[in-house]
């Protein structure tokens, strides 16, 4: 049986190496790649993502598609597991494009209630402020985000580097293709960058890139995925990041 005063001691050891960890992860950054719903904010918070999901199953049906998709795929939460599932069957269709095209505007109708996740705006505005680059690399549509940061007037912290979902799906990550544009543009080497995302594939596309990441949770079950997958520094609030940074690390 472990002491309590030695898991106390394991415990304290393990956030001072996250904590250095962490410092040295901000201090090598000159560009961060940002995952966008989640890191930046939650774009469903007011509009739910599993009645997204209900409405695009539905429309299928309504198309007399009810087949293409299986049991599960049709109990989904997620409207990615969705399109994804109608892209495997149907690759590069038109009936993939109808959909991509009524998920963006979904996304586009929750714009206006996503709530911005905390300290991730004056993060936004230092990062940029001491001069790195920043880009976001996401799986949502680029016009859903540039709706939701100039909303905010973050925009011209990352234009033009929005690096989105398009008609064509098998780059969505984890596959690392929206984080080597975003290298590719910036000219950035992998390992002078920072990936921040809030889950499992956001961490294999970092890896598949060769980029660092800092895995943001906002809760322990996905603190939990970040770490199965193999996530060694996570953090379940971004204000230890601003308060590094404006630390001078």
């Amino acid at each position: 049986m472990t002491s309590d005063t030695t898991q106390t001691e394991a415990v304290t050891a393990e956030t001072g190496n996250e904590t250095e960890e962490l410092r040295n992860l901000i201090a090598d950054a000159h560009v961060v790649l940002w995952d966008f719903d989640g890191p930046i904010c939650r774009l469903f918070a007011g509009h739910s993502a599993e009645r997204v999901a209900d409405e695009l199953v539905r429309w299928l049906e309504g198309q007399g598609l009810h087949g293409v998709l299986t049991g599960p795929e049709r109990q989904s939460h997620d409207p990615h597991v969705v399109l994804r599932a109608v892209d495997r069957r149907h690759p590069g269709s038109d009936l993939v494009t109808e959909l991509e095209a009524r998920l963006t505007e979904e996304e586009l109708r929750a714009v206006p209630s996503a709530q911005p996740t905390p300290y991730a705006d004056p993060l936004i505005r230092t990062w940029k402020a001491l001069g790195s680059r920043l880009a976001v690399t996401t799986n949502n549509s680029p016009l859903v985000v540039r709706e939701y940061l100039d909303g905010r007037d973050l925009g011209g912290c990352f234009a033009p580097h929005v690096y989105g979902r398009t008609r064509d799906l098998k780059p969505l990550k984890p596959d690392p293709h929206c984080l080597n544009r975003a290298l590719s543009a910036t000219g950035a080497a992998p390992d002078r960058a920072l990936m921040i995302g809030d889950t499992p594939a956001d961490h294999e596309a970092s890896l598949r890139a060769g980029v660092p990441f800092l895995g943001y949770a906002r809760n322990a079950r996905k603190e939990k995925l970040l770490r199965e997958a193999g996530a060694t520094v996570v953090v379940d609030s971004l204000e230890p990041v601003l308060r590094t940074l404006r630390e001078g690390l």
